[in-house]
């Protein structure tokens, strides 16, 4: 009889144990900022040999350095097309990006060139603008040659034809604002922390950019082909350094686009708005709606207070691929900018306000030439 009570003892605490985990495993996952980070080349692909540096060695241990201080951040998703020397396609690395939905994607590398030219440029999706930039693109291209049934898989694409560049059609399109805003983040960090020698932003028609469905850049992180950038990028201070200057980069963008609106925001009370505010006589401007822009991301968020630091008033709108969030709602531009003053002290400093006439949106500077005389 003992026994039997025991078993049934042990038999209850396990069924209690299987339930906790069960409801545990059951709680909807947190929204996380999602980004894809890809190694160029690996494996049978060393990519460019200047100086005997192997690119794709350099390319992995930056990448492998900005996930390891990007997944110390608790709603940041990191997810790598590749951690180790081996060779994945330009098609399989977009491919694991868009299976991911993710919110970024960045591809690294490094360059060459005949001469003793030096610096960092960032590139997104484009037509190339310049012979410079489509050599750069012809030769990140060419891994497909190592691919079976490229010529399949890309459409007929020849990455050696400048006639196919020509062709190469904007895919990106929906995203090459936010793509430039990261790229433009990036060469910042490159050049005002790193002193680095800054080529740019540019465009173009990288095959790995083209399948991504987000904002996308590719990063040439220096020339190997430079004796004294070469030696940087080989050495394990210059791959901390860079990879540290793209992780202030993305947490820049991050912020930037503010997806932190969710984190710890319920126990505050909701904050009204200044009746006096409100209600004050001031400047009108004809049928123009001036509103705050406190958010614009591809998470759709609840426009309530809970989750807006306790703003009342605050309006979704889907533009595109983005879910944008507006807050406060006047024809009076100096309500506005007191409105404005009230976002950035709780909390929305990168916020800024927006014209709207007609439900179209307009420059501020257009919604000011119609005010009410």
């Amino acid at each position: 009889m003992r026994t039997k009570h025991v078993a049934l003892l042990v038999l209850f605490f396990s069924f209690f144990i299987s339930a906790e985990a069960f409801a545990s495993n059951c709680e909807p996952p947190r929204e996380r900022f999602v980004v894809v980070l890809d190694a160029g080349h690996g494996g049978q692909d060393p990519g460019n040999r200047g100086n005997g540096y192997f690119e794709k060695d350099i390319a992995l241990n930056i990448v492998l350095n900005i996930g390891a201080e990007l997944e110390k951040l608790p709603d940041v998703k990191v997810i790598y097309t590749r951690k180790t020397d081996v060779f994945v396609t330009l098609a399989g690395r977009a491919e694991i990006a868009n299976e991911a939905e993710a919110d970024l994607f960045i591809s690294v590398h490094c360059n060459a060139h005949s001469s003793q030219a030096s610096g960092t440029e960032t590139f997104v999706l484009g037509l190339h603008r310049n012979e410079d930039n489509l050599k750069v693109a012809m030769r990140e291209n060419q891994v497909i040659y190592l691919e079976e049934d490229y010529e399949v898989t890309y459409g007929g694409f020849n990455p050696d034809s400048p006639e196919s560049y020509i062709g190469l059609t904007l895919m990106q399109e929906e995203y090459l604002d936010q793509s430039i805003l990261l790229a433009d983040f990036i060469q910042k960090k490159f050049t005002h922390e790193l002193n680095r020698v800054n080529r740019g932003v540019k465009q173009a028609g990288f095959l790995v950019l083209r399948q991504t469905y987000m904002p996308s850049v590719l990063i040439e992180t220096g020339f190997l082909t430079n004796k004294g950038e070469g030696s940087f990028l080989n050495s394990s201070s210059g791959q901390d350094k860079m990879s540290s200057a793209i992780v202030k980069a993305v947490k820049d963008y991050k912020n930037s686009i503010n997806l932190e609106v969710l984190e710890g925001l319920a126990e505050e009370p909701p904050i009204k708005v200044d009746p006096e505010v409100a209600s004050r006589p001031s400047d009108e401007y004809k049928d123009v709606t001036f509103r705050i822009q406190l958010a614009a991301t591809g998470k759709k968020i609840e426009p309530s207070p809970r989750n807006f630091k306790g703003l009342t008033d605050v309006f979704r709108n889907k533009e595109g691929k983005l879910y944008k969030y507006y807050y406060g709602a006047t024809s009076s531009y100096v309500q506005i900018k007191e409105l404005h003053e009230h976002a950035k002290k709780k909390g929305y400093s990168t916020s800024y306000i927006v014209a709207f006439k007609d439900n179209d949106k307009i420059s501020v500077n257009e919604a000011l030439k119609t005010k009410v005389k």
